[in-house]
């Protein structure tokens, strides 16, 4: 007799039952017949290199890519930056830089170069994300002062 949980007198009920429900009928009685995997370690090595190279092409494009613009504009705005604080120093007196360790911290560090002797001295920290700095009110001393 079974019980409330379809359970027979044996006990096993439900999982016959859960047996019979859940197997595939094409599966019934399938035994592998290789006791390895169907890739050899060499193939999966070599997938795995491809994937990985797969990867990397698609990823560093765009890595090369930010960077060279995030460059490019830290230069214009560090040019922009030392023209506008020095009347001196010429735009190709400028030099732009990531640092992590800089004196702004981590981001572009724009710097004047050959202005006042030849020292290297911090102008402005960019960022991260590399804009123009805010604007210097008319009123704040130049940098060749």
């Amino acid at each position: 007799m079974a019980g409330a949980d379809g359970a027979g007198a044996d006990g096993l009920g439900a999982e016959r039952l859960m047996a019979e429900y859940y197997d595939e009928p094409e599966l019934a009685g399938y035994e592998p017949h290789e006791p390895r995997g169907a890739r050899s370690p060499r193939r999966q090595r070599t997938m795995q290199i491809v994937v990985l190279l797969g990867i990397v092409a698609l990823v560093l494009p765009g890595i090369l890519t930010t960077y060279s613009l995030a460059k490019s504009t830290a230069q214009a705005a560090c040019a922009a930056t030392v023209a506008q604080l020095s009347r001196t120093v010429t735009a190709s007196g400028s030099r732009v830089q990531f640092e992590f360790f800089g004196p702004g911290g981590v981001g572009w560090q724009c710097y004047t170069v050959g202005a006042y002797g030849g020292d290297r001295m911090p102008v402005a920290m960019l960022g991260l994300i590399p804009s123009y700095p805010a604007p210097v009110p008319a009123e704040a001393p130049a940098l060749d002062s």
